[in-house]
């Protein structure tokens, strides 16, 4: 289903799904998420996540906890 123009985002991040082999298991498919990516969205090594398929043609990364803040410093509150 085409996206909206109005609301697909303007940065792509293509990439292939992987195969990881192991002795005697059958193989598991592994989807790498580009740095800059994740940089965009929060996502930090360790978050817990999960995905949602809401039709055949369609995959949702869901955020099981929610985000840090990104800035490093409180904010002061005004006097």
């Amino acid at each position: 289903m085409p996206q909206d123009p109005s609301t697909a985002s303007e940065t792509h991040y293509p990439l292939k799904v992987q195969a990881i082999r192991s002795q005697g298991n059958r193989p598991k498919l592994s989807l790498y998420i580009p740095i800059p990516l994740a940089a965009a969205i929060g996502l930090n090594p360790g978050d817990p996540v999960q995905w949602e398929r809401p039709d055949r043609n369609e995959l949702h990364l869901i955020r099981l906890a929610p985000a840090r803040p990104s800035t490093r410093q409180r904010s002061r509150s005004k006097p």
